[in-house]
C-alpha cells in the first residue's frame, strides 16, 4: 500500500497569486492588555 503525499505546485504567476492572496482577506490578531505573559 502506498502512502499519502500532498500535492505540490509551482507558482508561474507571482502578480496574479499576490493579487489573489491580497483579496482573500485579513488576518486579525487580538492581544488583551490586562492578560500577564510570562515565558517559559
Amino acid at each position: 500500500m502506498s502512502s499519502w503525499a500532498p500535492t505540490k505546485y509551482k507558482t508561474k504567476n507571482w502578480p496574479s497569486y499576490n493579487t489573489a492572496l491580497k483579496q482573500r482577506g485579513s488576518l486579525s490578531i487580538w492581544f488583551d492588555p490586562e492578560m500577564v505573559w510570562t515565558p517559559p
